[in-house]
């Protein structure tokens, strides 16, 4: 009995052992992206959702400052028409740059253009003091003609972030062409706004400008094609404070929160050539 049992332990081990030859053998017949040293890069265009956000406006000279309430305002993507007719930076894009200084842990320079106006066809809530004056009271914001508030981060909101990755595997599918992988993306950065505007028939003296901060999370699923090729959809997450930003004669600030719809193409560069 016990020489029965002595053997049987042994053929399990002998086993366990050749099973896991196999698979390390099955595995570095599939490539792995995302090992120590390899470089990425990658451009593509996005779609965003803000929260409502209330816009405090100080302007000394006049003896102004006063909140439009919980504004509500969408982005203007621009790739959904004439793309192929304007400049690639035109509509919102965005680039990622990273390097992975270890297997499936990367650092990222994350630069979303992210297009912000505030919709012209809403009722504003205005309150604080304009012209020395206390106000608390509701204008229409429906005459293009002559808007009570026009205001626009279009040539970006402009999210510059610097994030930690990292990368889960899904699958390959059996396939030594390809991998289909999830990254998990976490940072902080700063907002570098284009700030253009119009309050009370009064422009500002448009332009860009260091905003504020931002904190942001991304989830995205790449699929890398051949090794070095691959495509990447994203879902993120960002919160932005905006402070001293340029009005007529004066400085707003604002915070609000953003959901973004991306869509990548990249390239890898590893140091080392892939095992086949």
């Amino acid at each position: 009995m016990k020489k029965t049992v002595k053997v049987a332990f042994a053929i399990l081990a002998v086993a366990v052992m050749f099973t896991a030859q196999v698979q390390a053998q099955s595995q570095e017949k599939y490539f792995q992206p995302g090992k120590k040293g390899e470089f990425y890069g990658s451009w593509g265009y996005n779609k965003e959702w803000y929260t409502a956000s209330s816009i405090h406006v100080k302007q000394p000279g006049l003896n102004n400052d006063f909140t439009f309430v919980r504004v509500q305002a969408k982005d203007k993507p621009g790739w959904d028409e004439n793309i192929f007719k304007q400049a690639i930076s035109i509509p919102q894009y965005n680039y990622r740059v990273g390097y992975w200084f270890k297997d499936n842990w990367a650092f990222e320079v994350n630069f979303d253009h992210t297009k912000y106006q505030v919709k012209q066809d809403q009722l504003l809530h205005v309150k604080g003091t304009i012209d020395g004056k206390h106000v608390d009271e509701y204008r229409r914001n429906d005459d293009l003609a002559n808007p009570q508030l026009q205001y626009q981060l279009n040539n970006g909101a402009n999210f510059l972030l610097f994030n930690l990755v990292h990368r889960k595997q899904i699958s390959n599918f059996h396939q030594k062409w390809f991998n289909l992988s999830l990254l998990l993306k976490g940072g902080v950065g700063v907002v570098i706004p284009h700030v253009q505007n119009t309050i009370f028939g009064q422009d500002n003296d448009q332009g860009f400008q260091f905003g504020g901060f931002c904190i942001g999370g991304e989830a995205a699923v790449r699929a890398t094609f051949f090794k070095y090729g691959y495509l990447e959809f994203c879902n993120k997450l960002v919160g932005a404070h905006y402070y001293n930003l340029k009005v007529y004669q004066g400085r707003a600030k604002q915070t609000f929160g953003c959901y973004e719809m991306i869509a990548n193409i990249g390239f890898s560069v590893p140091l080392k050539k892939y095992k086949s």
